[in-house]
């Protein structure tokens, strides 16, 4: 399989991840179907708007503005442990504001943004197409991986009875997922760009097992917090 078959379908893959983190929020949250295809057709006039000047844009200056978006990462992983708290505890008090609390994982953040970008680079590069034709084919696999999410989600919360509960929990998941990305990207390309030999590999691999440790812990935390124990 050659390089380009694998960076189309890298990109499908980023996609279809991301659509499914919309796709939850709307899914499981208490809106309309004409909200879902705003979501979507969000994603898509987005994916527009950057292949009409991804062609000004190259590579190595777009890395470089990413290398500095690991305080927004942090940022967006905080946002979503928080918020996904807040609508797990305003749900088990008898309020539902999931029509509200879904906008946290399912409008494009800063790290969609940045994932949009790069698919719109990557595709143009790889492909040969211009920026406009790029940024269609990337907006509408990226509306209908979102619309197509969030209906499944919504018919499997009707099927098994779930509630905006769940989303609360998916957005903690995520938003601790987000957080361990940023602290191990970091981490990894320091030792990458340091050439560590093998004999302190030892020291290496401690730092995902302590990530992994502030995640167990701070999922115990927040499970306590959130039934009221503390």
């Amino acid at each position: 399989m050659d390089s380009v078959m694998l960076t189309v379908i890298g990109i499908l893959v980023g996609i279809l991840v991301f659509g499914i983190k919309s796709g939850i929020g709307c899914g499981f949250s208490n809106i309309s179907t004409r909200v879902i295809l705003a979501v979507g057709g969000s994603y898509f006039l987005l994916a527009l708007l950057f292949g009409s000047v991804i062609d000004k844009i190259n590579l190595e200056a777009f890395e470089k503005f990413y290398s500095m978006g690991m305080g927004i990462h942090i940022f967006v992983s905080l946002l979503l442990i928080m918020t996904g708290i807040y609508t797990q505890k305003k749900w088990n008090s008898g309020k539902d504001v999931s029509r509200h609390t879904f906008l946290a994982i399912s409008i494009p953040c800063p790290v969609c943004l940045a994932a949009l970008a790069a698919s719109c680079l990557l595709l143009s590069e790889s492909l040969n197409l211009s920026g406009i034709k790029v940024g269609f084919l990337i907006g509408f696999a990226f509306f209908i991986s979102v619309v197509a999410s969030s209906f499944v989600f919504r018919f499997g919360k009707v099927r098994f009875g779930k509630t905006p509960e769940t989303m609360g929990s998916a957005m903690m998941l995520i938003g601790f997922y987000y957080l361990l990305g940023a602290l191990l990207i970091p981490a990894y390309i320091q030792t990458k760009s340091m050439n560590l030999v093998s004999t302190a590999a030892g020291e290496t691999e401690i730092i995902p097992l302590m990530a992994l440790g502030v995640i167990v812990f701070a999922g115990f935390f927040l499970e306590r917090i959130r039934r009221h124990d503390l």
